[in-house]
């Protein structure tokens, strides 16, 4: 499947007996503070290392499609690591799946073979030199990686829209208690498709090199009291979608026209732009790799639709 010519003779050599392993992860972020390992433990990644350690009692070290902020969750991150020992595919979702709290969960897992993450990484910055922007992603030659082999990722942002707050919603949506206008808030949305730059919707601590992504797609649509954004971009910045969510939402409830959305992102100016809204309805839905990967992965949205 993979033509790891490309790595050199030292890293082959190293990698001899390894294999990569996929795993697709669901999480509930409300408990956790972010993806990425801390001093304190509590993060995603520091549990998911935790079980695979007490798994297989050696220390594993997984690398993930995007890292998620704190309190938010994932329908399907993507983590992969390398190791010499063999399992089938339904052990390592049953055995990791049986040390990890009931707020982490295993879905699936695949094999695929080992290839040099320097190399994939390097490739990735030569793409990314190409297309002008700093997450270009690696050619299939050189093997995958969870975030450089990624061509896109889907969020959803769940609002709740309710004069009154739900408490079995709590964590798991937004709420806002004035009235929205769903299409009102796609329409202005749409002013955001195609490649620009997001500074005016980008976190002032963002460390990403540029600020220009691809937006594929952008739709709002109720159900019921419920509002569902969903945005697919070839990559996000730091807090893009909650502050183009916290945007949307002056446009919907009528204290912006739908063309404001174009003018705020046209000026590059965070200070243009709304607050970053709440993380509790934000969910990493997606990451969408070529087929080559024929990753096994879940083509529900929602588990519960």
């Amino acid at each position: 499947m993979t033509d790891t010519s490309g790595q050199s003779g030292t890293a082959a050599q190293q990698g001899a007996g390894l294999r990569r392993v996929v795993l697709g992860v669901q999480y509930d972020g409300s408990q956790w503070q972010g993806w990425q390992t801390q001093p304190h433990r509590m993060t995603v990644q520091d549990q998911l290392e935790a079980a695979l350690e007490r798994f297989t009692l050696q220390r594993i070290a997984t690398t993930c499609a995007g890292r998620t902020d704190a309190g938010v969750h994932a329908l399907e991150q993507v983590v992969h690591f390398d190791t010499a020992i063999a399992r089938d595919l339904f052990s390592w979702v049953r055995g990791t799946n049986a040390f990890l709290p009931p707020a982490i969960a295993v879905r699936w897992a695949c094999e695929l073979p080992y290839v040099d993450d320097a190399a994939i990484a390097a490739s990735a910055g030569q793409a990314a030199e190409v297309h002008g922007a700093d997450r270009g992603h690696a050619p299939t030659q050189f093997g995958f990686h969870s975030r450089f082999s990624a061509v896109a990722r889907t969020y959803h942002y769940a609002l709740y829209n309710h004069p009154v707050r739900s408490p079995l919603l709590a964590g798991k949506a937004g709420w806002t208690f004035r009235p929205l206008d769903a299409e009102r808030m796609h329409e202005a949305a749409q002013h955001l498709i195609g490649e620009h730059d997001f500074t005016s919707f980008r976190a002032v601590e963002c460390q990403a090199k540029s600020p220009v992504r691809r937006m594929e797609s952008i739709a709002v649509r109720r159900h019921g009291d419920m509002i569902v954004f969903t945005l697919k971009a070839n990559a996000f910045l730091h807090h893009m979608v909650r502050n183009i969510v916290g945007s949307l939402i002056f446009v919907g409830n009528g204290g912006k026209p739908p063309e404001w959305i174009a003018e705020v992102l046209a000026q590059r100016d965070r200070s243009r732009a709304a607050p970053t809204f709440m993380p509790d309805g934000l969910y990493l839905a997606r990451v969408d790799y070529p087929d080559t990967w024929a990753l096994p992965q879940e083509t529900r949205s929602w588990p519960w639709l």
